[in-house]
């Protein structure tokens, strides 16, 4: 059964918190943040203010996934992971 935009919503969430509180990732963690923001922004249900974000959240993920250092690509992040947590709260 698909996720509904909200769950994704809360997914993207849990992951970018982990990230944020971590300081580290995977490879296959950007890959599924870059899955759930193409699917939030074609979906219709989805507000405009959060539709305004996701575009940075998924160069976010797709620089992730080809960092040659995934945890220094996300310390690098911190200050706009915590400001993309709160956008999608």
């Amino acid at each position: 059964m698909p996720l509904d935009h909200n769950h994704q919503l809360t997914v993207l969430r849990d992951i970018l918190s982990e990230h944020q509180l971590d300081c580290c990732g995977t490879v296959s963690e950007c890959e599924q943040i870059e899955r759930l923001v193409k699917s939030l922004l074609a979906n219709n249900e989805v507000s405009a203010d959060v539709k305004h974000i996701l575009p940075n959240i998924y160069a976010y993920g797709q620089g992730g996934k080809y960092s040659p250092d995934l945890n220094a690509h996300i310390s690098a992040h911190q200050d706009q992971l915590a400001d993309w947590v709160n956008g999608l709260s």
